[in-house]
Parts: C-alpha cells; structure tokens; sequence
C-alpha cells in the first residue's frame, strides 16, 4: 500500500472537564489531571479552532459489558472508598487495591472515570464508522492494560478494546498500533485469536511491567501471525525509533490492508519520563501520528500512559497539531497552568545523554523476524457479507435529564451542557484562545499570578479534586 498524502481532514476531538477531577491518590503517578492540562494548551494555542469538539456521552454499563464482564464492571459500579471492607474478596479477584500504593486503588468516582474514557473512545469510532470525520482524538482514552475481568496498570476499563470493536461493525479489519513504553497487553489479549484485527506494539521488554510482548508472541488460531510485538531496550532514540517504525508499519499496511487505524499515543515512551526509560522526543513521537496520517484511512488517536505530566501535555498538544497540519511555536502560550513548564516554558524537550542500548544489529534482526511472521499472512482476510450491526447508539438529551432527577445527586455537566448547546457547538470560556500578550503582561506585573496559590505547585498534587 503506497502512502498517499491525505486530503483535507475533518478532526472530531473528545474531551469532558470531569476527567481532571478523578484522583487516584497521593503519590500516585497516574493523574487525569494531565488530560486537563492538554486541553488548556489546546484552547491557548488555538489549535481548538480546527478541530470540531465534543463532549461524549459516558459509557453506559450496558455499553462496557460489551467486553467487560457484567461482574466485574458491577463491582466497579459498586466499590467505594467507605465500603472496601464489604469487597475483599473481590477486590482480591478483580485486581484492586485498598489505597493508593496499589497499582489499580479505589478512588472516588472510578467507575465514572470508565464512563468518560470509554465514552470518549466508543463516540470516536462511531464518528469514524460514520464517515463524519477523517480522524478522531480521545486522549482521555488509550488504557490499554485492562482485561476483561481485571484491573491492570493504572486501567481499569479497556477504551480501545471497545472502540475496535465498534470500529469491527463496518470495517472488515482494523489495525492497532501501540507506541507506549508498556506492552500493549490487554488488546492484544482481545484480538489474539482473531484475524480481523492486528496488533503491533513497540515497547521496552525484558524485568518490566507488564512482561509481555515477546518476538514470539504471534496470536493464535484465526489470529496466528497477526500479532506484532517489537521488544526494545533502554535508551531508544528518534533516529532509531524512525528507522524500525517506517518500515515495520509500511510492511503492515501492505500485508494486512487495514480498513481503519487505532493509535495508541502513550507518552511514556518520552524521554525523562516517571517511569519511563526511552529517549524519543515530541518529534520523534510525533512522526508516528504524522506517518500514520499520510496512508489516508480512518484513524483514532488516544491517549495512554505518560507520568511527566508536563511532558504528556506537551507530546498531546503537539500531536494533535500534527493531526491538523498545523505548526505551533514553541514558545508555549500562557495558560492556566504555565507554572508546570518551567525553567524554559517551550513545547519541545531535549532528548537526554543516555545510551541507546538498542544496537543497529538488534534491531534490524528483530525487524527481519517480524518481517518473516508477516511473509506468513496469506492475505488479507475478507468478511462475509451480513447486516451491519446498528452503532452504538446514545440516550437522547431528554432521556439523560430525566434519568438524573435525583436532587441529591451531583448531575454530570454533559448533561446542562446538552440542555442548551448543539451537540456539535463548542463554548469558550472568556479567557480561553486569548493571546499571550496580556497574559504575559499579567505575569509580569506579578510573580506569582494570585489564582496559583489555589493551584497544586508540585506533579504529585496535580489533580487532587477541589476541597
């Protein structure tokens, strides 16, 4: 398949506010609030101006049991902080934790969380399967660890399973590419022994969460060969990243023929990350967007890992300019959250000194086995004819407020919001879009703006919701 410049693209972009209230705990290194972050630099940046925005309708439980089992999503639904003790065993089972130090911990709210990310992830592949946009950003989407009946890796709900899933209802076979420093585990898991879906993931392998993705793992029956797993070591560079992802994901689309593309943009995989140990830059990151773009098929990016939060903000902001063809300084605008970016307050990070252990001879070997595995494909698979399932499908407006009467229940703001805007309608605040200029001289006049004594200064206060 030759790659083709793309013509104009319409962008349909996934956002809720709610998400950056949902707090997983002190010191943890997941924090919503990153999501949050992306969006203000949007708006600021005035990249919102080309995109069209949404507010998705949460996931109904109905909606996520579409893979997830129904047990396991009613504990979610039911699990509190004040009530842990009513599901020990359960927990035990399904993979949460008490507090804060586990890797999936209860927090206020969790199964609202799924809602959203899953909300954000399932509207996008309908728009797509609509054709109503060339591409479609949920970058509070992309938890790509979680099983069918279990919580793994900061995930709880798996988005991209879903959205495949519904993507699967009118394209005959949907490519899913996975750029996070994890091994994208819990979709490979979901596809694995299927033909209509292939997997390809780059990630850091060998002592390392989740210890999966070896050059082996290939899928099974129907889904044999149609498993890709790239193991990388420390130290990965743009360069090196280039030169094995070009060629391996050009040899995918001319075997597998994709219909439609799922890009997992886990940001991780950035050097100086939390718990991340590649090197690859927002360019180098970026060029994978950017490559996957050029092939001209439907494509959904989503968001995934990333613990440098300022770093997610930044690779997220950018890579939705690169969804619309649009450079943006790097002197990043003020925002209300400016204090994150210092010393420098520029987009772009320098790659760090440390070695890429990835030696030219390792990876051309691993890109020749995978190459191999691909020789193996006998074509792409067909479906056969049959009616197509009806899209996912959401509660009207009216529905939504009558289901919310509840005076003692705080309303999700999607709900006022849909009352009285166009679901296709996007407001903005007062200050949002505005120009750096008086922002700057705001700063100015003062070194500290008197709203940021209200704000967390430190990454392991992001995201703590308002007392």
């Amino acid at each position: 398949m030759a790659v083709q410049q793309h013509g104009k693209t319409r962008i349909a972009y996934y956002y809720d506010g709610d998400v950056g209230n949902y707090y997983y705990g002190q010191g943890h290194p997941m924090k919503p609030h990153r999501i949050r972050m992306t969006h203000n630099l949007l708006l600021n940046y005035g990249i919102y101006r080309k995109l069209e925005v949404y507010r998705p309708t949460p996931a109904t439980f109905e909606e996520m049991t579409k893979y997830h089992s129904d047990d396991y999503m009613m504990f979610l639904k039911n699990i509190r902080p004040d009530n842990i003790s009513d599901y020990t065993k359960q927990m035990q089972r399904f993979n949460v934790g008490e507090d804060n130090f586990q890797d999936c911990p209860v927090f206020d709210g969790v199964f609202e969380f799924c809602q959203l990310s899953c909300g954000g992830s399932l509207a996008a592949a309908t728009k797509l399967n609509r054709k109503h946009a060339d591409i479609a950003i949920n970058w509070m989407g992309g938890l790509h660890h979680a099983k069918k009946s279990e919580a793994s890796g900061f995930c709880y709900s798996n988005d991209i399973v879903l959205a495949i899933l519904e993507l699967l209802k009118h394209h005959r076979r949907v490519l899913y590419v996975d750029i996070d420093i994890h091994h994208g585990d819990g979709v490979e898991e979901a596809f694995y022994t299927t033909d209509r879906v292939m997997t390809v993931s780059f990630h850091k392998y060998g002592e390392y969460f989740p210890g999966t993705g070896d050059l082996k793992d290939i899928g099974a029956e129907k889904g044999k060969y149609y498993a890709l797993n790239f193991p990388l070591r420390d130290g990965i560079d743009d360069e090196a990243y280039e030169r094995i992802f070009r060629p391996v994901i050009q040899k995918v689309m001319e075997s597998f023929q994709p219909c439609a593309i799922v890009l997992q943009c886990g940001a991780d995989s950035l050097t100086g990350d939390r718990l991340g140990c590649f090197n690859l830059t927002l360019k180098g990151h970026g060029k994978c967007v950017a490559f996957l773009k050029k092939f001209g098929i439907p494509l959904m990016l989503v968001g995934g890992g990333g613990y440098t939060i300022r770093n997610v903000s930044r690779c997220w902001t950018y890579e939705t300019s690169v969804a619309v063809d649009t450079e943006i300084a790097n002197e990043l605008p003020y925002n209300d959250y400016f204090e994150y970016f210092g010393p420098d307050f520029k987009l772009h990070i320098e790659k760090s000194n440390m070695t890429n252990q990835n030696t030219q001879d390792y990876l051309e070997k691993t890109m020749t086995r995978l190459f191999e595995n691909l020789r193996e494909l006998p074509y792409a698979p067909s479906v056969q004819m049959q009616p197509i399932p009806p899209d996912t499908i959401y509660v009207p407006e009216k529905s939504l407020l009558e289901d919310h009467t509840n005076p003692d229940v705080r309303n999700p703001s999607a709900i006022y919001d849909r009352a009285v805007e166009h679901e296709s309608e996007f407001f903005d605040g007062g200050k949002e879009g505005a120009k750096d200029a008086q922002s700057h001289k705001r700063r100015a006049d003062s070194p500290i703006n008197p709203a940021d004594d209200k704000k967390p200064k430190t990454e392991d206060d992001a995201g703590a919701p308002p007392i």
